[in-house]
């Protein structure tokens, strides 16, 4: 059984809203969505795609400098601000900003490898939820354009 466009269009919305609502979208995101057009269909998606590439990289990379004995903090501090900066100037989301921010903190300060672990294993998890919910959206837009239908 298949949804009808209107029922797409209302999960879309519904997803859409929750997602602003729960701090992983802002206006940041509403912004990128007014920069695509009928030229560029797919921007969102493109940007947002790029923006997944380079988080993977960034958090394999941190775990790499976190596994070192000792563990290389410097480093660990460079991805994390490159990190925080991809996600401001994407779609600053709430959560992985806070999360890059604390990373970097428990690096300047030196702390523990663990606790610096700890951090980065719930960045990751919040990147994944993000990720999960992105592609969610991405899907339902997809089927909405598949039956034939718009949703911006």
């Amino acid at each position: 059984m298949t949804m009808d466009v209107n029922q797409l269009r209302a999960k879309l919305c519904e997803h859409q809203s929750a997602m602003f609502h729960q701090g992983f979208l802002d206006d940041q995101f509403s912004q990128l969505q007014n920069l695509q057009d009928e030229s560029t269909p797919d921007f969102v998606l493109e940007v947002v795609t790029m923006f997944f590439d380079d988080s993977e990289n960034l958090l394999k990379n941190m775990a790499r400098c976190l596994e070192q004995v000792p563990a290389d903090f410097k480093q660990i501090d460079a991805y994390a601000h490159q990190y925080k900066g991809s996600s401001a100037r994407l779609l600053v989301l709430q959560e992985l900003k806070v999360f890059a921010l604390t990373s970097g903190l428990f690096v300047r300060l030196r702390t523990w490898t663990g606790e610096c672990m700890e951090c980065l294993q719930q960045l990751q998890h919040e990147y994944s939820l993000l990720k999960n919910h992105l592609q969610y959206l991405f899907k339902l837009q997809k089927d909405i354009k598949a039956g034939g239908g718009s949703f911006s």
